[in-house]
């Protein structure tokens, strides 16, 4: 199936047109998301814990789409640049979920190193939203290579999360990195088409890999994926629940810096700045004063300009780490302390816009280059409830696993957001705050409540794995295992 020229380039103009930069980093997208919502009180509609109508009608096999592509031919043989002692299989192409519309889904899989027949599926959602999973989540976090500087090579990485798992990267909703549609309207969308999109995608994907039908499924992810996640989770439960046979063996769910609550995201994020000396007594004090973020209440215009200058006072500091270098600026000149390279986004975009890896991934013969993040997508949002709080509390009542992260060092959706958002829920603590253990240092801290636990990643940015991966496959680890980050022994 090709996309349509025409169409995919009136994508493009409409990206440069859009206020919204269509090549925006993550948190650079999220960041403009949340002020528009602030400033304007938009994107607030609930999705309710009922399903429509017309849902309740429509069986899982009513999901099953016609496919072009084949396990068989989405199998990668090798990625230009790969290092040896590969040890994994890995997949990628595109799921059909709307044949109509031509819209298609790419995906990025990888086989666990260890035993791939016995390992959990987990699916990773990055954020935006409008950001892609493959360039973020597969090749700068999680997955089991990342790009060196020539932005054509690749090197291992150790602390990849398929050592433990069989790890799939979801680039959604359409518009996203390689994913497309053939019909324009289908990139103006929003929470409720991503979930359905996610879920059909999931539903035809199986059917292309029976061998993970019932498999212990996990869903996680981070960012503007603190909606992705729980959403899709209460789809797959409410399907799960009118059709007992449901392949999908939904086990927990965990994000990580994710925006679940956009109060305490707020107030969570001027918090931080002041605990971390970001901004000054007065202006905290003038937040504190003369703002009340919930949903209900208009912005004063003190507050407005109270916030405005905590927001202009924070200069040149890297949005997802307060304690990074920069990109390319005059303190950067070798790999940062923490050995993450800030940089390392330009090296992904390099790799992925090169012909030979895209005809490796198998990716289709589209117009436009690949982005990081669609700006126009995130532009055209429709739908955004305004918490997530309510669906995470369905989840635990209905017995599956969650975990909260966060990353201490996160700019743009700090651990503050995070603490403040659970302490809305009001759940009983089960195991006081402890700090866990990685190579015998202090990992993070962690506390369990009922049926909900909370982990921080001691020294890690809005991308946990990234900046502190070792401590990041520990905690995810745990996840899947179903225990507690490790106290020292």
């Amino acid at each position: 199936m090709k996309v349509h020229s025409v169409l995919n380039l009136s994508l493009i103009i409409l990206c440069y047109l859009s206020a919204q930069q269509c090549n925006a980093g993550e948190a650079d997208v999220l960041s403009k998301f949340l002020k528009a919502r602030r400033a304007n009180r938009l994107h607030t509609t609930r999705i309710t814990n009922s399903l429509a109508a017309d849902e309740k009608q429509r069986s899982v096999s009513g999901f099953i789409v016609p496919q072009v592509g084949s396990k068989e031919d989405d199998k990668i043989s090798a990625l230009p640049g790969q290092p040896s002692g590969v040890n994994f299989d890995q997949y990628s192409g595109y799921v059909t979920v709307d044949a109509d519309a031509g819209r298609d889904l790419f995906y990025y899989f990888t086989e666990s190193t260890q035993d791939p027949s016995t390992k959990p599926l987990v699916l990773w959602l990055n954020g935006g939203p409008g950001c892609s999973s493959l360039g973020a989540g597969a090749m700068m976090e999680l997955g089991p290579f990342r790009v060196n500087k020539d932005g054509k090579t690749l090197w291992l990485n150790p602390f990849a999360w398929n050592n433990v798992a069989n790890i799939l990267f979801l680039e959604s909703p359409a518009g996203v990195g390689f994913s497309y549609s053939n019909t324009s309207s289908d990139y103006i969308t929003g929470d409720e088409n991503t979930r359905q999109d996610s879920f059909t995608f999931l539903i035809n994907w199986m059917e292309r890999f029976p061998e993970y039908k019932h498999r212990d499924f996990y869903i996680t992810g981070e960012s503007y994926a603190g909606h992705y996640v729980p959403q899709l989770a209460q789809l797959v439960l409410s399907r799960k629940k009118t059709e007992p046979n449901l392949v999908i063996n939904l086990q927990g769910v965990a994000t990580g810096n994710g925006i679940i609550d956009d109060e305490t995201a707020t107030s969570g994020s001027y918090d931080f700045y002041w605990t971390h000396a970001l901004i000054s007594d007065e202006i905290h004090e003038g937040i504190v004063s003369n703002c009340n973020f919930s949903a209900e209440t208009s912005t004063t215009e003190a507050c407005t300009e109270y916030t405005g200058q905590a927001d202009s006072s924070q200069g040149n500091i890297y949005t997802y780490n307060i304690y990074s270098q920069l990109c390319n600026s005059s303190a950067y000149f070798s790999l940062p302390i923490d050995g993450f390279d800030p940089c390392s986004a330009d090296y992904i975009d390099n790799y992925l816009n090169t012909v030979e890896v895209q005809k490796a991934l198998n990716v289709r013969d589209i117009p436009h280059s690949w982005d990081s993040c669609n700006g126009y997508i995130q532009g055209s949002w429709q739908d955004s409830p305004h918490t997530m709080l309510p669906i995470f509390q369905e989840l635990m009542q209905n017995g599956i696993r969650v975990w909260i992260y966060s990353g201490d060092v996160d700019h743009i959706l700090p651990v503050t957001t995070s603490r403040y958002a659970i302490d809305k829920i009001k759940t009983p603590v089960k195991t006081p705050w402890y700090p866990w253990f990685f190579q015998g240092e202090v990992g993070g801290y962690a506390v369990e409540y009922q049926n909900l636990t909370f982990v921080t990643v001691r020294g890690a940015g809005h991308f946990v794995p990234s900046y502190q991966p070792g401590r990041a496959l520990t905690m995810f680890s745990s996840f899947i295992n179903g225990t507690l980050p490790p106290h020292l022994h």
